[in-house]
């Protein structure tokens, strides 16, 4: 089971869709893993994100070992892996774990 990070909530291959394509905002999602040292340094950056951009980015996370379809279905290779959608589709991605200011540079196009 993958660590819970406040404001970042665990989404599956079953609510994928209504969750993350038929959402509102833009979504980050950090595709993870329990095993994935790089995913649990990550996790209190997208925590710290959450919290200050809640209004403008929906950030979830979806682990690759339960969650097989979503995973394939977005080409996803390695964790962690970030990638924003928006309007239900994706128009960002990256790999590999970030500072937060980093991370907050890379978002600056799609907030």
């Amino acid at each position: 089971m993958i660590k819970q990070v406040a404001g970042v909530a665990e989404v599956t291959d079953a609510d994928f869709a209504d969750e993350v394509l038929r959402a509102e905002l833009p979504v980050l999602v950090q595709f993870t893993a329990e095993w994935c040292g790089p995913c649990r340094q990550l996790a209190p950056v997208l925590g710290a994100i959450a919290a200050e951009e809640g209004d403008r980015l929906k950030i979830v996370q979806v682990d690759v070992d339960r969650n097989p379809r979503t995973t394939l279905a977005h080409g996803v290779l390695a964790t962690p892996t970030l990638m924003v959608f928006r309007g239900g589709e994706p128009v960002k991605s990256m790999v590999g774990a970030r500072a937060k200011r980093r991370l907050l540079e890379e978002l600056a196009d799609v907030l």
